[in-house]
């Protein structure tokens, strides 16, 4: 399997399980001590570990750090949307599109010059 796709799908991956260390315990244990949330955050972290370093070991055989870096930002934005709103319950905003946008812009700027050959 091309590199490029097994880098995305382990970073997707791993964003998944980062989303949810950082930010579900704001809606699931809102009422629990931060500490719990805490211990059981790095519980969910340490899967996310085991994917993200893979993910750039592999990526960094076929792109440069910033690539990787900008790349990783793209990801977290495309799984950090649905995520805050179909489980967070937050509202859909027209920021997300400019904050989209953005990162889209930062990817173009990283990778034109692997796009362009």
């Amino acid at each position: 399997m091309n590199r490029y796709i097994i880098t995305i799908t382990l970073l997707t991956l791993s964003n998944v399980f980062m989303t949810f260390a950082w930010y579900a315990h704001l809606k699931s244990m809102a009422e629990k001590p931060w500490v719990i949330a805490a211990f059981l955050s790095w519980g969910i972290a340490l899967f996310e570990y085991l994917l993200q370093v893979p993910a750039n070991r592999i990526g960094y055989e076929v792109m440069t750090v910033a690539q990787l870096k900008i790349l990783q930002e793209a990801i977290t934005l495309t799984v950090f949307v649905p995520f805050a709103i179909f489980y967070l319950k937050e509202k859909l905003t027209l920021d997300y599109l400019w904050a989209g946008l953005c990162i889209l812009g930062a990817v173009f700027f990283i990778m034109r010059g692997k796009l362009a050959g």
